[in-house]
């Protein structure tokens, strides 16, 4: 079988760079391969090479090539080309493992590196002139099925890799086919769930994040969440959770609304959890304050006061993990309240907090009303006004 053709095999400097390495010392191996097989767009390109990691940036730097070590230990440079940057690998075999990190040896046989990768639809590799696929695992097949399988024995590439558990679901989310998946890698991934515990909450996070948006999210989280998969890390996932999202979803679809993780991961916990998630996960701070905003209810201004207090973005989040329509406050442009303290001022206010409260006062009876016109605006500060003077009301 050969590899189909496509834009990222045309990019500037990639035939130099393959030329560089040579002829059967140089595969593309990976998401490249994968990926172009299945007609999906590829960004990032994998090299594998049996050259050592120092022949490797000696070839390179020989050609002109600026090359970068961003993981020499481990066998891995950047190419820096015209056309993008290209991480080299030399072939590795694993030499010991703790569920976290690898130390690793090199070596020059094909099979032996790709045995120690995740996945079979993983494992495939690409002659970069003849396009000739190299295929040691059955990936080819399995990629076809739509099928995400463990190399050979699941538990010991999860043991390997704790990571490897969220990766099974994520890949089977993005890759698998209807709510189907491979039994023994999920007999593997339920029974050592456990150990995503050792695993940084921001190895976790990324992960979660990318699955919460894949194509078969909702089928698979639900799978996830049956088999207590998350439970030692986020707890705070309850079983009707896959539900919620489910909903969550359909509204989204419903809307032509793009999936959006935070959005997701905001829907499947109680609104109380979405402070302690977001520090757990070691989110942004970005990030957390919307998962805590998403959490917060529709409100009682409505969907354009919603808009209009903490922007479209937010008020969608809040309106959508309710359950309720956001289509009023995302076809709407929000006004800007048509007074200012000048106003209140030149109504006999003097200068200071009482302005403040009473413009605020003001702005929440504008959004109450509608957000009416100027001339309405200026009757209820008026009014507004006269109560904080203790006077009559101001034409």
């Amino acid at each position: 079988m050969k590899l189909p053709s496509a834009d990222w095999r045309t990019r500037a400097g990639l035939d130099a760079l393959t030329a560089v390495l040579g002829v059967d010392e140089a595969r593309f191996v990976g998401g490249a391969v994968r990926d172009t097989l299945i007609g999906l767009p590829v960004s990032d390109v994998d090299i594998a090479t049996r050259h050592a990691p120092d022949g490797v940036v000696a070839l390179l730097k020989a050609a002109g090539i600026r090359v970068v070590p961003t993981g020499l230990a481990h066998g891995t440079v950047t190419a820096v080309t015209a056309g993008g940057p290209v991480e080299v690998t030399t072939l590795r075999r694993d030499v010991a493992t703790d569920g976290r990190h690898a130390v690793v040896a090199f070596t020059g046989d094909w099979q032996v590196d790709a045995s120690r990768r995740d996945f079979t639809m993983n494992a495939l590799y690409a002659d970069p002139a003849s396009g000739e696929i190299f295929d040691y695992f059955g990936g080819l097949d399995d990629l076809a099925a739509g099928r995400v399988r463990f190399i050979g024995d699941a538990r010991s590439r999860i043991a390997e890799d704790h990571l490897r558990i969220l990766r099974f679901f994520r890949f089977h989310a993005r890759f698998g086919q209807d709510d189907s998946i491979d039994e023994e890698g999920l007999a593997a991934c339920a029974e050592r769930a456990n150990d995503l515990m050792a695993l940084s909450r921001e190895r976790i996070a990324a992960e979660l994040l990318k699955l919460l948006v894949a194509r078969h999210a909702v089928a698979v989280m639900a799978l996830m969440i049956e088999h207590d998969i998350l439970r030692a890390v986020l707890p705070e996932i309850d079983t009707a959770a896959a539900g919620r999202l489910a909903a969550l979803a359909e509204m989204e679809a419903a809307h032509g609304i793009p999936a959006d993780a935070i959005r997701r991961l905001a829907v499947l916990m109680p609104p109380q959890a979405a402070t302690a998630v977001g520090a757990r996960l070691r989110l942004s701070n970005a990030d957390r304050r919307r998962l805590e905003a998403a959490t917060a209810g529709p409100g009682c201004e409505g969907p354009q006061g919603l808009a209009y207090r903490f922007g479209p973005q937010i008020a969608c989040d809040r309106l959508l993990v309710a359950g309720e329509d956001p289509a009023p406050a995302l076809a709407w442009t929000a006004p800007a309240l048509p007074i200012g303290g000048g106003t209140l001022v030149a109504m006999g206010m003097t200068k200071g907090p009482d302005v403040a409260r009473t413009l605020k006062a003001v702005e929440t009876r504008w959004i109450a009303e509608g957000f009416p016109d100027a001339a309405r605006t200026r009757a209820i500060a008026a009014e507004l006004v006269a109560q904080a003077l203790g006077g009559a009301i101001i034409a």
